[in-house]
């Protein structure tokens, strides 16, 4: 992450920008090819269409939040806690739930839970650098 993003006062904004834009492209990806994707991750249709789906709900909440002025820091941590939630759900998928996916479907699942993982610690970067005297909404 380049330094200068690291540093600016927008950084909570911009992580949640760069969120939305996860969720979309992975909630796309699992909605508008889930029949190629079931084959390739061999992970059932209706689980990608609808996690898909639901990605793509997340992204337009993730994104109406980055865009409110000030940023709803109650929001926030909602989100951050859902992105736990998301990691922790990838894993109980892959050990509790008796699928089989493939080689590439454990990775595309694991990599979701690492990019959520990311994104939670980096907002929990910037909610905390974030001015405390911020209103809640």
């Amino acid at each position: 992450m380049p330094l200068a993003l690291l540093s600016s006062p927008h950084f909570l904004r911009h992580v949640l920008r760069l969120d939305a834009l996860s969720c979309a492209v992975c909630g796309l990806l699992q909605v508008l090819v889930p029949g190629q994707m079931s084959t390739l991750l061999a992970l059932p249709v209706a689980l990608l269409t609808y996690s898909g789906e639901f990605l793509l709900l997340y992204a337009a909440l993730v994104a109406w939040i980055a865009s409110r002025v000030p940023l709803p820091r109650t929001l926030v941590w909602l989100l951050l806690a859902g992105n736990l939630a998301w990691a922790l759900g990838c894993v109980l998928l892959l050990v509790g739930t008796g699928l089989s996916p493939s080689t590439l479907g454990t990775a595309y699942v694991l990599l979701q839970a690492l990019t959520v993982l990311v994104m939670a610690e980096l907002q929990f970067v910037g909610l905390r650098r974030a001015a405390p005297a911020e209103p809640a909404w």
